[in-house]
């Protein structure tokens, strides 16, 4: 039983001091993958164009929730007209860079660890290797900033589709005088505090979830069975560790 913890503890050391290492490489190479910027604009498109769709269709029905939801519990205190602060305030302080990056997580995320973890059981990061090519600055730094990038551009997008969402539902559906709407909403939302702190937690989100998928791809197992449970470690650690994140972003920046 002591044998079977011991390996255990050394393997989770091993683990961490591998992750630890490779988030040094890819910050240290980040000015040499700049100077490529060709490949980082690639990956900016593959993987903030193809999850537009999703972010884009998921904000705007959120934002009809808001809008329905809000209305209904701000009319218990006769403050209806305050609709669209509180759509605002909830898209950029919170459910903007969460519900994003868990979007994300799940799509581009996983589709990055299937490629580098296809790449290596195909053996091309090794006969990248062999030809004097380092992999993780050919390969893996363009889509950590791809990554980086790509994320903030995307929750900012969740946040308008969904804010013009609960102006669909609570003034063109429910009836909400659209000047109270508004200007609550401009009123009240400070762009440093609020709009501010929401691109630091999408910019967080973005790294956390980009390395998250950049680690499992480089170091899962060879084999089919290794790229898919990989795959899955992904989507659920890049969850959780949003999640926490979010907590800990969140009394830092609102709290103090």
């Amino acid at each position: 039983m002591l044998s079977a913890i011991g390996q255990s503890v050394r393997v989770r050391l091993t683990g961490i001091g591998e992750a630890t290492r490779l988030m040094g490489r890819l910050v240290a190479l980040m000015p040499a993958a700049l100077a490529r910027f060709r490949l980082v604009a690639d990956q900016i498109f593959f993987l903030g164009n193809y999850s537009l769709a999703i972010i884009s269709v998921s904000g705007l029905f959120v934002g009809f929730v808001l809008g329905l939801q809000g209305y209904y519990t701000l009319q218990r205190y006769g403050s209806s007209e305050a609709l669209g602060l509180l759509v605002a305030l909830s898209l950029v302080r919170e459910l903007g860079p969460v519900v994003t990056a868990l979007l994300f997580a799940g799509r581009a995320g996983t589709a990055l660890t299937a490629e580098i973890g296809l790449m290596k059981s195909g053996e091309q990061l090794a006969a990248m290797e062999m030809m004097a090519v380092d992999p993780v600055l050919r390969v893996l730094a363009p889509r950590f900033l791809g990554g980086l990038i790509a994320m903030p551009l995307l929750a900012a997008v969740f946040s308008a589709v969904g804010i013009m969402g609960g102006w669909l539902v609570g003034v063109m559906l429910i009836g909400v005088d659209a000047g109270a709407f508004w200007s609550q909403m401009q009123s009240g939302v400070d762009v440093f505090k609020d709009v501010g702190n929401g691109v630091v937690k999408s910019m967080v989100f973005g790294l956390t979830v980009t390395f998250v998928a950049l680690l499992q791809g480089y170091f899962c197992q060879p084999t089919p069975e290794g790229v898919a449970r990989a795959t899955t470690r992904t989507v659920v650690m890049s969850s959780l560790a949003v999640l926490g994140l979010d907590f800990v972003l969140t009394a830092l920046m609102f709290s103090i």
